[in-house]
């Protein structure tokens, strides 16, 4: 059996493009990487076509998306584990420029590379030439009328403007997107030193850290459903155990952000009650310091991160009345 350094995990579901993100993996990849799929309850359709450096979990019935990627991981032999979702394209070379960047911080840390957003499509009218940028389909074109000639026309651009290399959480706990802290000093030092910076939270779609501590862990911990509150998790369980969340700026990737509604939304059927039951998990284990391995308390990291968006003194003092349970 051949040894992998990384291992890359795709939990997927009705992914209308996972053979878009496999193809572009194997083209991108330059180190000895990996590719495991994991179909949940769903075949690949459109499939994607065998290669040796895929391997492929098939369940009948959906399990979630957390229990597939922890099942993909479970068959690998690598050192490195990441989990991406099956709309995103890749930065040549990322993963070994990836697993460059570990040599610089050590093992006890989860990173991301660059954010940015990825164009997949337009929508084109080939009767009258009318476009418009990927959503849902559109039943009839608005310049001419016509049902049957409105086709998707295929760009896969990740786009350098937007990008995205701070994250945080707000004390809902809600994901944030944390541009203000690119503006500080500490960040522009450790950008210009090592293109390494620290992020408070991750966005989900993509992230990187050994096998061994994704399973010490537990970074797709069950307990807290199928989906939701991914970076969250995956963030706090890092920081608050000792270790630290990076994004690498030497290299990128590409997420679709796909609107809600008709033929292009989440490939899973999410309630707001199941991501209700994610925040309250993250908001119950963490900031209430219950988490049996961590080192350090809630009030730390969002200190250490200080002033976080949308967190007042009143929530970072409420925060602190939770620190005597800490032990």
């Amino acid at each position: 059996m051949k040894k992998y350094t990384l291992s890359i995990c795709i939990p997927a579901r009705n992914e209308m493009f996972l053979k878009n993100t496999v193809e572009d993996i194997l083209k991108n990849k330059r180190g000895d990487t990996e590719i495991i799929v994991g179909l949940d309850g769903k075949w690949a359709d459109p499939p994607f076509v065998p290669h040796q450096d895929v391997k492929v979990v098939y369940v009948p019935e959906s399990i979630g998306q957390r229990a597939m990627t922890k099942m993909c991981a479970r068959i690998s032999n690598a050192k490195f584990i990441a989990k991406t979702d099956g709309h995103c394209a890749f930065d040549e070379g990322f993963d070994v420029k990836l697993i460059e960047g570990f040599k610089k911080t050590g093992d006890n840390v989860v990173c991301a590379p660059t954010m940015r957003n990825l164009w997949i499509f337009d929508w084109k009218c080939y009767k009258c030439g009318w476009k418009k940028y990927q959503g849902p389909t559109p039943l009839v074109c608005p310049e001419c009328g016509c049902k049957d000639k409105i086709k998707r026309k295929f760009m896969w651009i990740p786009k350098s403007n937007p990008q995205s290399n701070s994250f945080c959480f707000d004390s809902t706990p809600h994901f944030q997107y944390f541009n203000e802290y690119t503006k500080r000093e500490c960040y522009k030092k450790d950008l210009a030193e090592a293109g390494l910076t620290e992020s408070m939270s991750l966005q989900g779609s993509f992230w990187m850290c050994t096998r061994e501590k994704y399973f010490e862990l537990d970074l797709d911990d069950e307990s807290f459903g199928s989906w939701g509150s991914m970076g969250i998790l995956v963030a706090c369980k890092f920081w608050l155990s000792g270790g630290r969340v990076l994004i690498n700026h030497n290299t990128f990737y590409g997420h679709l952000f796909r609107t809600q509604g008709g033929d292009f939304g989440f490939p899973y059927p999410i309630s707001d009650k199941q991501v209700q039951k994610a925040k309250s998990m993250a908001k119950d284990l963490f900031f209430l310091n219950k988490w049996e391995k961590q080192t350090k308390n809630l009030s730390w990291l969002v200190e250490r991160f200080w002033p976080v968006k949308m967190w007042t003194q009143q929530d970072l003092d409420t925060l602190k009345l939770n620190d005597k349970n800490f032990s």
